[in-house]
């Protein structure tokens, strides 16, 4: 396998798992989203490890995806319904 179609596959993969975080998130389901979360973290840091991705990119969008968990809970928390989970 080339490296271009590894490189592509590797990253839809990153594609796929936060597609999912995203469902998850946006169903309500904390501890569902959680646990996507660190899948889709775990994928990320394999294939920045991989060097397909740089390391801060992945550690970029780590954070962002936190910061809308994150948001999410606490927007629940004071309930103002599912807006923050877009932010």
């Amino acid at each position: 396998m080339k490296h271009r179609a590894r490189n592509r596959a590797r990253k839809a993969d990153i594609r796929s798992q936060v597609k999912s975080f995203t469902t998850s998130l946006s169903g309500g389901d904390w501890n569902k989203a959680e646990q996507q979360l660190r899948k889709t973290v775990a994928v990320m840091d394999r294939v920045a490890g991989k060097g397909t991705i740089h390391k801060n990119a992945a550690s970029r969008r780590r954070s962002r995806l936190t910061k809308r968990l994150n948001a999410a809970r606490a927007a629940a928390a004071s309930g103002k319904g599912t807006t923050a989970a877009k932010a």
